[in-house]
């Protein structure tokens, strides 16, 4: 029985912790094939195309997940004050501990540096200017927390309003969403400048920056993520088991790799309506208490951990590669040697598990501390007890 409404919810969706994990390592194997580390051109080549959608996806997927999740855990009575400060000491104290090492990495490999960026890099607000320089400020794949960042800010507002659609009109409006999300591909190619072209593919930096990074486009991905909690909340679920979302996710990435289509329509709109049921059929499953491969004691620490794994991979990645040498990669850019099959494996493998171990410590040494300190305000002193009089005495 689905929950029928907010208040009937269970607040653990374990399978959903167990996915941000998921998610965070189609990023790693994403970054791993950008590291162009095979020297048989071939493989590294079938191992680019098998994995080039994945790392869009996974942003994807975090962003619809987020979108689930704040909507499935929000209770009556919490205030905007208190939700934006368990926000902002989950995220920031993870960020502020990797831009520092990001910056002394770059200070120590001699490579470009401007204060003026890194400052927009700390502040988060980076993702606003759409020139790549900005995103490379400090640790690369912190733009994902400037765009969650604008949906934290604009939850308060934006789940009330949602919030109003009937139950019946939610479908549509899911569709509407989804509809919009398909539709920005085409927004940047019609109105944004197709030249200098960028060397991901034919498009401009400014029309991928849109697509891609733009944190009003990727709005959307984010509202649909609530919409869907609230299908699943109104009992207006369609019933998709788990197996059958899987497969139909697997067949939206194969598409991504495959259809003729721009390549701006990847990095989200083909495969946004697997995502968008995949994230409640996991969801269900854990409301009817079914067995998933996800609700697993490894699964779901390792699903606490994927935050700060996001945000160290690339730096362990990137950095371990150049500390072996320099060569010129596939875009003329100076990165690490490329070696033999075993070994470029063998290199993957074992920045897989530093990164595991290094997200390990700053989830035990900085998020989890941080959150447990300063994401709740005081609680006020209680009052002082008032004086117990003291029994009268006879006589007097």
């Amino acid at each position: 029985m689905y929950p029928p409404n907010q208040e009937a919810r269970p607040s653990r969706l374990p399978s959903l912790t167990g996915m941000r994990f998921i998610a965070a390592a189609m990023v790693f194997l994403f970054h791993g094939a950008t590291q162009f580390l095979f020297a048989h051109q071939e493989t590294g080549s079938d191992f680019l195309f098998a994995v080039s959608n994945l790392g869009s996806v996974g942003v994807s997927f975090f962003f619809v997940l987020s979108g689930f999740v704040l909507a499935w855990s929000a209770r009556p009575g919490d205030t905007r004050r208190a939700f934006w400060r368990r926000r902002f000491f989950k995220v920031f104290p993870n960020h502020l501990v990797m831009f520092v090492i990001a910056v002394v990495l770059i200070l120590l490999a001699d490579l470009a540096f401007s204060p003026g960026k890194a400052l927009l890099n700390l502040t988060l607000l980076h993702v606003w200017v759409p020139e790549h320089s900005f995103l490379e400020s400090g640790n690369g794949v912190a733009w994902t927390l400037g765009v969650e960042a604008v949906f934290y800010l604009l939850f308060p507002v934006i789940f009330p309003l949602l919030g109003r659609i009937r139950p019946n009109r939610l479908w549509y409006a899911a569709g509407v969403t989804v509809a919009l999300v398909i539709a920005v591909p085409a927004i940047s190619l019609a109105f944004l400048p197709d030249a200098p072209q960028w060397p991901w593919g034919p498009a401009s930096w400014q029309q991928i920056w849109f697509v891609y990074v733009f944190p009003v486009a990727r709005l959307l991905e984010f509202v649909l993520g609530i919409i869907m909690a609230r299908i699943v909340l109104s009992g207006r679920w369609i019933r998709l088991g788990l197996p059958s979302a899987v497969g139909l996710m697997a067949v939206g990435y194969l598409a991504s790799l495959h259809l003729p289509t721009h390549f701006l329509y990847d990095y989200a709109a083909m495969t946004v309506i697997p995502l968008a049921l995949l994230v409640p059929a996991a969801a269900v499953a854990d409301v009817e208490g079914r067995a998933t491969l996800l609700r697993g004691r490894t699964a779901r620490r390792l699903g606490e951990i994927s935050f700060a794994f996001y945000l160290t991979h690339y730096l362990v990645m990137q950095y371990a590669h150049r500390s072996f040498g320099l060569s010129p990669d596939a875009f003329g850019q100076m990165a690490g040697p490329q070696w033999s099959s075993p070994v470029a494996i063998s290199f993957l493998v074992g920045c897989f598990a530093v990164s595991i171990v290094t997200a390990w410590a700053l989830y035990t040494l900085v998020e989890r501390p941080a959150m447990k300190r300063w994401s709740r305000g005081r609680k006020p002193a209680p009052a002082p007890a008032e004086p117990v009089p003291a029994p009268a005495t006879a006589g007097h």
